[in-house]
């Protein structure tokens, strides 16, 4: 469940920047479009190191990996 959960917040990072992107391509020059790029780049960059963080968790914590052993093994 927890993997469901990460990619639907991964999935939500990464289409909040596509569509913050999209609105600061509409916008005359300025500053507010280098501020919408700002956070469209932010949130991309947020996506993936939560997705490196997701992927090191297992590794970085044995606990927590026994933990997930007898989860999947309970019915």
């Amino acid at each position: 469940m927890a993997k469901v959960v990460f990619l639907y917040r991964s999935l939500a990072y990464r289409n909040a920047a596509a569509e913050m992107l999209r609105k600061a391509r509409r916008l005359p020059r300025g500053p507010e479009r280098s501020a919408a790029r700002r956070y469209a780049r932010a949130l991309r960059e947020l996506a993936r190191t939560e997705a490196w963080l997701e992927g090191r968790i297992a590794d970085a914590h044995p606990a927590l990996r026994e933990v997930r052993l007898r989860a999947r093994r309970s019915p």
